[in-house]
């Protein structure tokens, strides 16, 4: 099964005889809340799950701003919002797909076998005609237990020796991944061999993905094929998500750091690179 879903394909399903569990997670960097924005309107049906607190543990430290969240904690959010394991899912945001990306990859990482993002989100959604409610439904509790391990996971040394040894791209703007800029972190750079790859460059001026032939060049030009080792990385492990998302999309496995700089950054012991890569 595809990761994304095509606004026309959801309209499909959402109106056949077992629709997919919908999962609305907007939510952006520095604000504002996403929840009043599900209450004004959302795709009918939708459950609103909350990033900070059900898609994360607690930040801090070494840990990050937004850890993996504890199994038990996950798995209540997502049997609250319908999520069974025989069902399938959608997740959508905003737009700009990186809250969908993450619930899609720890939904996929806790074991759930069908998930995918809207592409586009709900901007995707509204041009294609689809209607907006303000309803909050009431839906069946799920079943969905989690069973984390299904996708690959970076530590911060693991990063470090893929970063040596294959292939770790930098999911963040370039003006960071150079250190230049550092709006959000303890100090600007990069880890030592990592690879700058925005993950805005993914996504075409309407918030839809790239096409898989272009991402799968994209990325290979990087080094990052089918047949290499790759990891990713971000600031806090959510734009990670989906760099990840779209190496997928590429027909790329790939594993994350969810730390991310965000971690790596609050280890005093760890190296930090500066400026482009010598590449």
């Amino acid at each position: 099964m595809s990761a994304i879903i095509a606004a026309s394909e959801l309209a499909g399903e959402a109106a056949g005889p077992r629709p997919p569990a919908l999962l609305d997670v907007r939510w952006q960097l520095g604000g504002p809340p996403g929840h009043p924005a599900y209450q004004a309107g959302h795709i009918p049906g939708a459950v609103y799950v909350d990033l900070d607190t059900e898609l994360a543990g607690p930040a801090g430290g070494t840990a990050g701003r937004h850890p993996l969240p504890d199994p038990s904690v996950f798995g209540a959010a997502m049997r609250r919002a319908g999520v069974s394991a025989d069902r399938d899912v959608v997740v959508y945001d905003g737009g700009q797909g990186w809250a969908a990306a993450r619930a899609w990859w720890l939904l996929r990482w806790s074991g759930h076998p069908s998930v995918r993002v809207l592409d586009g989100g709900l901007a995707a959604w509204t041009a294609n005609g689809g209607p907006l409610s303000e309803v909050i439904p009431e839906v069946a509790e799920g079943d969905f237990v989690p069973a984390p391990g299904a996708l690959p996971v970076l530590d911060a040394d693991a990063a470090a020796a893929l970063a040596r040894d294959g292939v770790l791209l930098d999911a963040r703007a370039a003006e960071r991944y150079r250190g230049d800029v550092e709006p959000i972190d303890r100090v600007g750079g990069h880890i030592p061999g990592a690879l700058s790859a925005p993950t805005t460059e993914n996504v075409a001026p309407d918030g839809r993905l790239l096409p898989p032939a272009a991402l799968a060049e994209r990325f290979g030009a990087l080094g990052a094929t089918e047949d290499a080792p790759v990891g990713v990385y971000c600031g806090s492990g959510v734009s990670g998500a989906h760099q990840v998302l779209a190496l997928a999309v590429a027909g790329i496995p790939a594993a994350l750091y969810v730390g991310s700089w965000s971690a790596w950054s609050a280890d005093p012991t760890r190296p930090v690179a500066t400026g482009p890569h010598p590449g």
